[in-house]
Parts: structure tokens; sequence; C-alpha cells
């Protein structure tokens, strides 16, 4: 195992950023190339859980002359982000300079066009520079998989449709309970890099075998245990080995059986009036068309003042929001249908 840094200057004197970098060397040159990334919202860290307990195993499996594909691994992506308190609260999600999602903004460039990501650096911002050099390092991979984590969640992911159903292995070996399949149309890191692949010929590909370019949501922030990081890891070997990453006797994976949502399929649950959220339901629970979700205390002991949110139609209630009070148009929960949401959707990600 080989362990690098990737340094970046801050935009400040005497500030610079240092990004530990795992690296494994496959010894067959036809077996994929892998890249693992945690945390590149900074305050998501069930995956920097995960990816310690995966690199222990890859220690392991390099020991025994296991590994056969090339295997990058990134624990915590994002030193920006990890650095960003305020108030006490950690702010891992948008870059407070820039006031920007450190999962957006991406450069969208076909795969002939990788290494221009690196030219040049000192042009960009050191967030900018950040995004630039992940996104290198895991175009040099066939196998990427980007790990967040919801507010409160099941474990799901989103998957470029140019994967499925392929990528079933994926969710099976994680125990998955849904999949959301996304449209390509946002600058997330998984669709930028897909789109680096849908273009690497400059005539765009609806197929990709062999690739995969995920965004894997393991649960909520704070489901950061031993237990359940040993078992996501072994669930992430075991699809490495499934996919011919590494040799092993890890059995293949059972086929998914969870749900297969596109996004347009996807109720997203948001408050009508600003209010203390009560939850009738929880996450993992079925619902039916017109059930009581959430009661908005709106104006509290006032007549009047509470506000009744249901269910739009049937379907698996797959995250809701760890905090207790909402703003006007909020987001309250997402839950996965078996037919499209009545409501319109922008292209591109559900959320900010």
């Amino acid at each position: 195992m080989d362990i690098s840094e990737i340094i970046i200057a801050g935009d400040t004197p005497g500030i610079e950023w240092r990004l530990p970098v795992f690296h494994f060397k496959g010894r067959s040159a036809a077996a994929p190339k892998t890249y693992v990334q945690a945390a590149l919202h900074a305050n998501e860290l069930p995956g920097t859980a995960l990816a310690h307990f995966l690199l222990e195993k890859l220690q392991q499996a390099e020991k025994s002359g296991d590994i056969l594909g090339d295997i990058t691994v990134v624990p915590q992506a994002n030193p920006i982000g990890t650095a960003q308190s305020h108030f006490g609260e950690l702010q891992g999600r948008f870059d407070l300079g820039s006031r920007t999602n450190f999962n957006r903004d991406f450069p969208l460039i076909s795969l002939t066009d990788r290494d221009s990501l690196i030219e040049d650096l000192d042009r960009y911002s050191a967030t900018d520079r950040l995004k630039r050099q992940l996104l290198h390092m895991a175009l040099g991979a066939d196998l990427m998989l980007d790990l967040h984590c919801d507010d409160e969640a099941l474990q799901y992911a989103y998957i470029d449709d140019a994967f499925w159903p392929e990528a079933g292995d994926l969710a099976a070996a994680l125990d998955m309970e849904a999949i959301f399949l996304s449209d390509g149309e946002s600058s997330a890191f998984e669709e930028a890099v897909a789109y680096a692949w849908k273009y690497e010929t400059g005539h765009k590909k609806t197929r990709l075998p062999g690739r995969l370019s995920v965004t894997v949501e393991l649960r909520g922030t704070r489901d950061v245990y031993p237990d359940l990081a040993r078992k996501d890891a072994e669930g992430v070997f075991r699809f490495l080995v499934s996919r011919g990453a590494v040799s092993g006797d890890e059995g293949a994976p059972a086929p998914f059986a969870g749900i297969v949502a596109p996004l347009d399929n996807i109720e997203m649950i948001r408050a009508p009036e600003a209010g203390a959220i009560l939850f009738h339901r929880d996450i993992g629970e079925r619902v039916k068309a017109g059930d009581l979700l959430v009661t908005i205390l709106s104006r509290p002991g006032q007549e009047n003042g509470t506000i009744e949110v249901r269910a739009p139609q049937d379907g698996l209630i797959v995250t809701r929001v760890s905090t207790r009070l909402a703003r006007r148009r909020s987001d309250l929960m997402k839950i996965a249908c078996a037919t499209p949401s009545s409501a319109t959707r922008k292209p591109g990600s559900l959320e900010a």
C-alpha cells in the first residue's frame, strides 16, 4: 500500500490542505481499476468509517497477493470542508467561501480531456483545485464509488441508468433497500465521471458496460458505528471480488430485491409552512396515498395552527430530515414510488 498526499495551497497566506491518498497496485492489467472516496460532504462520515475498515481488508488482500486491479481510496476527500466549523457546527456540505455545494460544479469534460483537469491549477481557487484533482483520479478508474449519507435514511444509491441493471451487484452486496435511477443531468461528482465516460469518443454512449459511477448513501449522518462500518466494508469488498478487482472466495451477491425508482418517481415531501415538525411515519415504512406523514406546528396553541402533510401516493419512505424545525418549502421526506410524481421536477439532482 502506497500512501501519498495531495497538497492544496489555500487562497490566503499561510494556509494549505493535505489530502491523503491510499493506493494499491494490482497485478493484472486486465482487471478493473477502482476509485473509492468518502466525505466529499465533509460532515457525512459513515463513508470514512467504511473506508477505514475497507483499507484493513485491502491490506490483508495485498499480503495474500489478491489485489488484481489498481485500487485508490480517499477516506476524507474534503479537507477544506472538514475545517469549516461555524458556531460549533461542522459546515461540510457548502463551501463557505463560494456558497457552492462541494458536490456540484465538477467540470463536465470528455475522458480524452482528463489531463486538462490538472493543467495550470494555480488559475483556480482551492476548492476548484480540490475538485479537479479528485475528478482526475476518479477518471483513471473503471469503478467509482462516492460514499455519502443522508439525514435519516435507509441504505440507498443514486445510479445513472447507463449502469443499470448491472449495478445490482453493488446494491445487493451493500444490502441496499432502494435505488434511485438518475438522469445524468447535474454536475455532481458521480455524474461528472459518467459524463466523461459517455462522451469519451465525442458521441454519447447510453450503456457503459464494465464501468460504474455511483453515489452511495450510507444511511444517516449519525449512523457511524463500528459494526455498520465493518458490514459495509465487507459489502464493498464482496463487490470488488464479484467485479474481478480482487480475488477471493466471497460468494456472488444475491439478486437485488429492493425498490428501483427513477428520479421522476421520487415524491419530495416539503413543508407548506414553517413550524415544528411532528413525524408520524419513519424511514423504512410503506405508506398509502392519503396517509398522514407529518404535522407542522405552524402556530402552536392557536386555532387552526397545525397543518397536516399526507402521502400523495403509495411508496417507501427512504429518507427524512433530522431537524425538527421546517422552513417554508424545506424538504421533509423522500418517498420512492412505483409511478411518477405529479409534481414538476427540474432535471438533475433532487436537492441543492
